[in-house]
């Protein structure tokens, strides 16, 4: 009789140890990757939004910060479950070559001309992106350029080609750093160069040294971001359920509201603009 109760009390404690064996593997396995840029993880934005959606839905987020061609990379290889970036042309792009089924517009803000103040290509209050990077050209003004193939750096790109600007390799004065948006900055204050920044991140930027936003305004300036799940199709690995809810909830109205409640020194760093 005893040596029955024993048993049974032991197989009980197995299946226990099992059940709960299995019920914390559950738990852990509820989690996604989401490969974003450095702009939306330097300005401190994952930390304001993603404390409210891990304790609703109990999906934990690990971002993998990189500049936006580098997140599109991760995802094209399959090792992200969600991809939320800023550069609309490679979005697109990403989608037509089916690694996701759709692009989904999230939230804005616009890009900066950050320079000296002792401007020495004389841009200060300018309104227009192209006329001020004819005159830092002209000037041969040092440009301190990310160089990271992120969103950031295609849409500064695209400005210089807007401007007939054609930067000469290894030209004295334009000078690529090869890295993500706060340590491009850093770069930028001590050497007293001029760089395109989102807002978001100049705000939260400390080390500003004698830098100062010198041309915004201009409606080419303006900086969407958009979302996407990666094809569980192409990749069956991607956690479908839980990436797409984490999509569900930042164009839900608790998201939007979420991410317009970030402030920084008081001033709004996105705008939510998913479509209802």
């Amino acid at each position: 009789m005893l040596k029955t109760s024993f048993l049974r009390h032991v197989t009980a404690s197995l299946a226990f140890a099992c059940i709960a064996t299995t019920s914390t593997y559950a738990i852990a396995q509820k989690n996604i990757i989401v490969s974003s840029t450095t702009s939306t993880e330097q300005s401190g934005l994952f930390g304001h939004i993603l404390p409210p959606f891990e304790k609703k839905t109990g999906i934990s987020v690990k971002v993998v910060a990189v500049g936006t061609g580098q997140a599109l990379d991760i995802g094209r290889r399959g090792d992200a479950d969600v991809v939320f970036v800023h550069d609309k042309v490679a979005e697109e792009k990403f989608v037509n070559e089916g690694f996701a089924d759709k692009r989904i517009e999230v939230m804005y803000n616009d890009f900066v001309l950050i320079g000296p103040k002792s401007d020495p290509a004389k841009i200060e209050g300018g309104k227009d992106i192209k006329v001020a990077l004819q005159k830092i050209a002209d000037s041969k003004s040092t440009f301190a350029s990310r160089g990271d193939k992120s969103g950031t750096h295609a849409a500064e790109l695209r400005y210089w080609k807007d401007a007939g600007v054609d930067i000469a390799p290894g030209s004295a004065w334009y000078k690529e750093t090869g890295s993500g948006m706060g340590p491009a900055l850093n770069t930028a204050s001590a050497m007293n160069a001029y760089i395109l920044s989102d807002r978001a991140t100049w705000l939260t930027f400390k080390n500003r040294g004698d830098l100062a936003i010198l041309v915004q305004g201009d409606p080419k300036l303006f900086n969407q971001y958009g979302v996407m799940l990666v094809s569980a199709a192409k990749y069956p690995q991607v956690k479908k359920a839980e990436g797409q809810a984490f999509i569900d909830w930042l164009i839900s109205k608790e998201g939007q509201d979420t991410i317009a409640s970030y402030k920084v020194a008081g001033e709004q760093s996105f705008f939510p603009n998913a479509k209802k």
